[in-house]
């Protein structure tokens, strides 16, 4: 949770101008950047474009130029727009960074881009962990974890196939799931588990046999991977997953600045 502080962009009752009179405690500059981050993912500005100048901004919202500049600011650290002393602001992507949710969530991130989230389990049970599946679990010699395999759909088409460990005490509320439950994260959550921090490491794999009977691909085929650990706000590591896509389907893209950096996940038509 983020608190703000008056000097970072409350809305008080004051002399700036009547745009700004709003009710205590509303971050206007939030909401113009919102307005401004619509439109720029509408394509009203176009990649390259240039934003008008913040004068002309402050007017069309009635606010000041700070809050602009506010405004401005959050619009740069989503990767958004670029800006140089003396210019206006340039629009250097459409695509609107994600939220932690739907990175974490398959299926979160598919209700996002339109499509419809499925899931089919091809396995799930208990077994001894690995070796791997111990050191990023950090569970002792000879623990076991919950493991679960899923087929995952783009309404109705074959995208990832799903390799998700549980520690113990989590894979206990997994096997509780109801068996039609398309989105595990949100089952969890809903039982009181809380995501904090997850680490994605994305890299290329070759399909195996149950890859290439799921997906539809043949056998060596690469497929995009994607390997994640999520923990809580106690840094306790909740899931270890490998997550194998078909290429085709989606494609990540990362900007990167002095001020922020952020990693968004999109169907891989959308180029």
């Amino acid at each position: 949770m983020v608190v703000e502080q008056d000097g970072e962009g409350y809305v008080t009752q004051g002399a700036a101008g009547g745009g700004e009179r709003a009710a205590k405690g509303q971050a206007l500059y939030r909401r113009v950047a919102a307005d401004l981050g619509r439109a720029i993912g509408e394509g009203r500005y176009g990649s390259g474009g240039r934003l008008p100048a913040e004068g002309e901004l402050a007017e069309q919202y009635g606010v000041s130029r700070g809050t602009v500049r506010q405004a401005m600011a959050l619009l740069r650290t989503e990767g958004l727009v670029a800006s140089r002393r003396g210019t206006r602001r340039v629009v250097i992507g459409t695509s609107r960074p994600q939220s932690f949710g739907e990175l974490l969530s398959f299926t979160r991130w598919a209700h996002s881009t339109g499509e419809e989230p499925g899931g089919l389990v091809v396995a799930s049970g208990t077994r001894p962990a690995d070796a791997a599946e111990r050191a990023h679990l950090r569970l002792p010699e000879g623990a076991e974890v919950h493991q679960v395999r899923r087929l995952r759909t783009l309404s109705g088409r074959p995208a990832m196939v799903e390799r998700t460990v549980y520690p113990p005490a989590i894979g206990e509320l997994i096997a509780g799931l109801p068996h039609d439950t398309v989105s595990y994260t949100r089952g969890l959550e809903e039982r009181g588990v809380l995501f904090a921090d997850a680490q994605h490491t994305i890299d290329l794999c070759r399909a195996d046999e149950e890859d290439a009977r799921l997906l539809g691909c043949r056998p060596g085929d690469p497929l995009l991977r994607e390997r994640r650990c999520s923990t809580d706000p106690a840094g306790t590591p909740i899931e270890w997953s490998e997550d194998r896509y078909l290429p085709e389907t989606v494609a990540f893209t990362v900007h990167s600045s002095a001020a922020a950096g952020s990693l968004a996940r999109r169907p891989a038509d959308q180029d």
